[in-house]
């Protein structure tokens, strides 16, 4: 399903061992290939993210102030 200005949603379900699986969709917009390596993101009062591994640096120097190695 797409929403305007470039976001998406998608659904998925959680299987009996909590993986799920990302849409195909998804997948092919973000360039994620089997055995890609993804951050998974949660915070309790606002959710959860996939953001794209391209984001990782930037994501970790916000999370850690600056401390990315």
């Amino acid at each position: 399903m797409n929403a305007p200005n470039g976001r998406h949603a998608w659904t998925v379900t959680v299987g009996a061992k909590g993986q799920i699986v990302i849409p195909k969709e998804a997948r092919d917009l973000f360039h994620i290939q089997p055995g890609d390596t993804l951050l998974f993101l949660a915070d309790e009062a606002q959710g959860m993210a996939i953001p794209p591994k391209a984001d990782f640096a930037r994501l970790f120097d916000l999370i850690f102030g600056g401390k990315a190695e």
